[in-house]
């Protein structure tokens, strides 16, 4: 006849316990004594003994608990497929050659502390088994080692299982006429704060400044020291489904180099490939930085190549395996692209050009034309992302480029077929980045900015591709305009001696500047002011920089004072480099000494 008995209380004001014991006898339902504070579990040569501060255990059995994520798992788990718990028995250890031994040592005690900080955070389970007929302390053990063993260190999702259900799955691979004590100990503190992050951080996969404050306010008031709360928040964020899965293969990876010793160049590949996924998901860096101070400094790298040709390499080994392309391999792939295309990298080219000759010998030898066809998307797709990306750099850069109603159509064409992967991808594939170029001039900035916005309203139906090619016109006229101003504003003041510092001598070179460009009809109105006071606001910039600050700059090779004119002047960076250049010409100074001075390496 099978039966079981369950106690639960409260040991103090931080710790419950859940006690089980269940077996084929009946003697079993005298398995709890309480003594004074003490609360005791006991069967014959065996017994737990719960205090107000710590635990008590005699007699067979042990203690064991989930892993937490990163922290706790020692190398030789961390390295085995399917363990997930840790299991330590009394009176075992390791000796000096690293093999498991059993001795007679039957005690151990621990203050709760200890407890939850060697072990699990939040629960741990504490058994002892009575009927094993072995005749010493370590033939039992090792009886229940054999037994138990496997299925203590390799159940799933041990904190989620019920202790009935989990005290009949372990009586299942004892002996007849065996019983099994389980007690659990659960720290209501961290479970409280775990519970209480989980709710947070799955809301919206991140926490907040606001959100950290709180949990920080609320980690002090339940007493939390600041590894436990690490612990804690560590380990919610890996069982989230959309992180643990990347990080398991991620972990597999890391197994197979450190059986291995190395890491080879395809598993380089697969690692940089899962960590770019991991920061595209925006799972936590340290997630994946904890496994690897576990294994991934235990063993030599190979010559590493930039990570997104390993990227790339990876991606494509998995289609050559036949393995299909999903929407996030592509976009990993158009992302690997730009980085390639941003570094001048024609390795890139060439890594496409040996998996192409690749699939042609498979194809040959039988492979599926469905091989063929899923790269010959991905080269479709990258000869798009070409021509998206030069179009874009020329209306940017190029003065006096303006874009056919054609071309925008074309434009407006790629932003679907991007977007169609997800949403908002052609704005970080072509935009992102070159909005924060140096070498973006002001006029190229509002091009950009209204090409952005007017491909947008076109694709909302809000404007028409005609409307955004006159718009896009506008600004072109506007910078051809500042230009003319410019160069006849320094033409007059270098050849005619006109002043610009007062507002009179302001007015007067307006004057100047106003009827010579009227007469010679290169405007048919008045000169816009705006437009002539940013040119002196420029001219003052620029005597300033060659006069007093380029100087200065030179003979103490001042780099943080070149740097902080080019952060605040307003002037285009590469305009600032050309009057570089031409004083450094003028002045007949190294100009080898200005590439120093450009490259920081002064």
């Amino acid at each position: 006849m099978s039966t079981e008995l369950r106690l639960h209380g409260q040991i103090n004001k931080q710790i419950e316990y859940f006690a089980t014991a269940a077996g084929c006898r009946t003697a079993h339902h005298h398995f709890f004594q309480a003594v004074d504070q003490n609360l005791r579990f006991f069967a014959p040569g065996s017994e737990i003994i719960l205090s107000p501060t710590g635990i008590q255990q005699t007699g067979t059995g042990g203690t064991f608990c989930e892993y937490m994520f990163g922290v706790d798992q020692p190398v030789s788990d961390l390295s085995k497929e399917g363990i997930f718990n840790r299991l330590i028995l009394l009176g075992a250890g390791y000796n000096q050659t690293g093999q498991l031994e059993i001795n007679e040592q039957n005690h151990s005690e621990q203050s709760y502390k200890d407890v939850f900080l060697k072990g699990h955070a939040i629960n741990n389970y504490f058994f002892f088994i009575s009927g094993l007929k072995q005749p010493t302390h370590r033939q039992i053990q090792e009886k229940i080692l054999r037994c138990l063993g496997r299925i203590l260190k390799r159940t799933a999702n041990l904190n989620r299982r019920d202790d009935s259900n989990l005290a009949e799955l372990l009586l299942a691979q004892l002996p007849e006429n065996c019983t099994i004590y389980l007690v659990r100990l659960s720290q209501t503190n961290h479970h409280h704060f775990q519970k209480e992050f989980q709710t947070l951080y799955y809301r919206n996969r991140s926490i907040s400044k606001n959100t950290h404050a709180a949990l920080q306010g609320l980690a002090d008031n339940l007493g939390l020291d600041p590894y436990q709360q690490e612990r804690i928040c560590v380990d919610v964020m890996y069982q989230h489904r959309d992180n643990y899965q990347i990080i398991d293969d991620y972990k597999k990876v890391l197994v197979e180099c450190y059986q291995q010793g190395d890491i080879n160049r395809q598993q380089h590949a697969r690692l940089t490939r899962l960590k770019a996924l991991a920061m595209r998901n925006e799972i936590p860096s340290s997630l994946l930085e904890a496994l690897d101070k576990k294994l991934k400094a235990q063993v030599k790298s190979t010559a590493q190549e930039p990570e997104y040709t390993a990227i790339a390499r990876d991606i494509l080994h998995d289609l050559l395996l036949r393995q299909g392309i999903s929407h996030k391999d592509t976009i990993q792939l158009l992302f690997a692209k730009q980085q390639a295309r941003r570094n001048h990298d024609h390795s890139f080219e060439k890594l496409l050009l040996e998996t192409g000759q690749l699939f042609d010998e498979q194809i040959r030898d039988g492979a599926q034309l469905s091989l063929l066809e899923d790269f010959s998307t991905i080269i479709t797709l990258f000869d798009r992302y070409d021509s998206t990306s030069t179009n874009i750099s020329q209306i940017a850069f190029m003065e006096s480029y303006c874009p056919t109603e054609e071309l925008l159509q074309n434009l407006l064409t790629s932003r679907q077929e991007f977007n169609n992967l997800v949403r908002g991808l052609f704005d970080k594939l072509f935009f992102v980045d070159i909005i924060h170029n140096h070498y973006l001039g002001r006029f190229g900035r509002q091009k950009l900015v209204c090409l952005r916005k007017g491909l947008e309203e076109v694709a909302a139906g809000i404007v028409t591709v005609k409307r955004l090619a006159a718009e896009l016109k506008v600004i072109d006229a506007r910078e051809k305009l500042y230009g003319i101003v410019l160069n006849h504003a320094k033409d007059h003041i270098r050849t005619r001696y006109s002043r610009y510092n007062t507002h009179s001598e302001q007015d007067e070179l307006y004057a100047e500047l106003n009827d010579e460009l009227l007469i010679r009809g290169i405007i048919n109105k008045p000169l816009d002011p705006q437009l002539f006071q940013t040119v002196i606001h420029d001219i003052k910039k620029e005597a300033l920089y060659l006069r007093q600050l380029l100087p200065e700059i030179i003979a103490n090779n001042n780099i943080a004072l070149r740097h902080d004119f080019f952060a605040n002047s307003g002037l285009d960076h590469f305009y600032i480099e050309e009057l570089e250049r031409e004083y450094f010409t003028l002045n007949q100074l190294s100009l080898e000494h200005l590439r120093k001075l450009r490259a920081g390496a002064i």
